[in-house]
């Protein structure tokens, strides 16, 4: 139930429509109630012979056709009404979900499938479209109905109401026990959905990987593997469904032939008419009818909160990187940086960064070296703040960044990174991410700095040319001067560059380092490279090992000192 009333609560933007739904479904009932009356009375009419029997038939007729008006009508306006709340709270819930995940730390995306999220944004907040729409208000409906119905049929006939409860109790029960075994199936078939997802997906975006390692026959195996345990995982919860619906139908036509039996005995003896028993059954199906709808409702019920458990699970999930209420706006920072006795892990006792310490000034370029897994992409991200240090401080302009608001700081910084992302737009677009107001002008002149206007020109439409998902349509060296474009474009005071020139050749790096040498005169920018001959330049070379700084000094200095740098720059 508590989950129940935290969806509930949830929902409360569009009380209004739930509201004036209840009202209208509270017309519909009444129409429901009030329809076997009007049968019994015409039929009593036809028992007594009355006199004005044609007359009155045209008046029961037309009431009739009212009150069928009414409840068509009013359950028009409730389905409406109750789908417009549920849409738009699934709309509200998602676009909630999705920027909840997205403000979430880095560390929270490490043991996350992508395809396994967007099942919770996308699928599981759908299905709760039926707890909205479906589930709650026609649950409320049929309890307000039943109970209804049920006084009605002991005002009409004590004996008889009492024959056709009796076989409640084992519909309820039937009920009860396909409750508690449905619920768990349909949230492992909402997980198992997921991993089926994000299955597929990585097999969508690894697809040139499948068929140069000629693996499609096993992927199809995997994927197979995965939706048979889906397609069980259901048939499974379709099966006890199956069980359950014929037994509350038989218990339902049970009541049903104890009615008539006993109604024909009370006939018998004069202590009933034939109009009452008619509208007695009228009545019953009415009854049964709720009942009988609990079964499909507890289903949808079941598959809905399953659903809303795993958005709720999701939603509770807490940024490792949390903001201070009172989080400063520092505005354009001039890019003093320094690292005081930095410690980090990304798990418990492996530790990346140890007591590490380290003074970048305003203006200055340093770059990072060392092998592979040393740290030097996490002093880069602790920068930007995607992780927080286990211990220690790190600060720009004198500030922790801790005190500063996301916002602030990473509007400071510019990165590249190794592996690029570009999005499914056109270059311009890419070139413009991240930065607001440029024209077309600002654009081309960023792109000719990277040295990527000459490519882009050859383009069937240039900048408006649309690169496809991830630039699938770009090399590995354009997609990586489109990203160098956008970050000399973006013009912050930070500059990371992460392996920036990884993916072009030597003549094309060389263009673009000039060109970076030209951005980077008024930016503190740390540069993060394997080929130790594009660094020379930089005002301090820092050699990261064993989490720490082994050497620091200028190119010259350490090839002077003929420490490691020098093995290194000499290999």
């Amino acid at each position: 139930m508590r989950l129940v009333f935290k969806v509930l609560k949830s929902a409360k933007k569009y009380y209004k429509h739930l509201i004036l739904s209840l009202f209208f479904l509270l017309v519909m009932n009444i129409t429901q109630l009030v329809s076997p009356q009007i049968i019994r009375k015409f039929l009593n009419l036809i028992e007594v012979r009355d006199e004005r029997l044609l007359e009155k038939s045209i008046y029961y007729a037309l009431l009739y056709l009212l009150v069928c008006f009414l409840s068509s009508f009013s359950t028009g306006m409730r389905t409406y009404l109750s789908h417009v709340a549920a849409w738009n709270y699934v709309h509200d819930i998602r676009v909630k979900l999705y920027d909840h995940i997205q403000r979430l730390s880095l560390k929270f995306y490490h043991d996350k499938q992508t395809g396994q999220l967007m099942s919770r944004i996308l699928s599981d907040t759908s299905v709760m479209e039926l707890f909205i729409a479906h589930a709650a208000p026609e649950i409320l409906n049929d309890f307000i109905l039943l109970i209804g119905v049920l006084v009605i049929l002991f005002t009409m006939n004590k004996i008889l109401a009492i024959t056709s409860v009796l076989v409640v109790p084992f519909i309820f029960g039937a009920v009860w026990v396909y409750s508690k075994k449905v619920r768990p199936l349909f949230k492992d078939a909402h997980q198992k959905f997921g991993e089926l997802s994000a299955c597929v997906q990585d097999n969508i975006s690894g697809i040139k990987e499948i068929q140069v390692f000629n693996r499609q026959d096993f992927e199809f195996d995997r994927v197979w593997g995965i939706s048979n345990e889906d397609k069980n995982l259901r048939l499974d919860a379709l099966k006890k469904s199956a069980m359950c619906h014929p037994s509350i139908n038989f218990f339902n036509r049970l009541g049903t032939v104890f009615v008539i039996a006993v109604g024909g005995i009370l006939a018998a003896r004069g202590q009933i008419q034939g109009s009452e028993i008619v509208a007695f059954v009228l009545y019953l199906n009415v009854f049964f009818q709720p009942i009988n709808d609990f079964a499909r409702l507890s289903e949808d019920l079941q598959n809905s909160l399953a659903a809303a458990e795993r958005v709720f699970e999701l939603l509770s999930e807490e940024s490792d990187v949390k903001e201070k209420e009172n989080a400063i706006d520092i505005g354009r920072c001039k890019g003093n940086i320094e690292f005081k006795n930095v410690c980090f892990s990304y798990r418990d006792n492996v530790p990346v960064l140890k007591d590490l310490n380290l003074s970048i000034k305003e203006g200055q370029t340093i770059a990072l070296v060392g092998p592979t897994g040393v740290g030097k992409t996490t002093i880069a991200s602790l920068i930007a703040r995607f992780y927080d240090p286990t211990s220690g401080q790190i600060l720009l302009d004198g500030h922790d960044l801790r005190d500063i608001s996301l916002a602030s700081l990473r509007d400071n910084i510019s990165m590249v990174l190794q592996d690029v992302f570009l999005f499914n737009g056109t270059v311009a677009e890419n070139i413009a991410y991240g930065s607001e107001n440029v024209t077309m002008e600002d654009i081309k002149r960023a792109a000719k700095i990277a040295n990527a206007d000459e490519f882009i020109e050859k383009m069937d439409n240039g900048y408006d040319t649309i690169i496809g998902e991830r630039g699938i349509k770009l090399s590995g060296g354009q997609k990586q001067r489109i990203s160098i474009a956008r970050a000399i474009l973006r013009n912050r005071p930070i500059l990371i560059l992460d392996e920036a020139t990884a993916a072009v050749d030597n003549t094309t790096e060389r263009l673009i380092h000039e060109a970076i040498d030209n951005v980077i005169k008024d930016k503190t920018t740390i540069i993060i490279a394997h080929r130790l001959s594009t660094i020379k330049n930089a005002d301090k070379i820092a050699v990261i090992q064993d989490g720490n700084i082994a050497e620091i000094g200028t190119h010259d200095e350490l090839i002077k000192k003929n420490g490691i740098y020098a093995s290194l720059y000499n290999e």
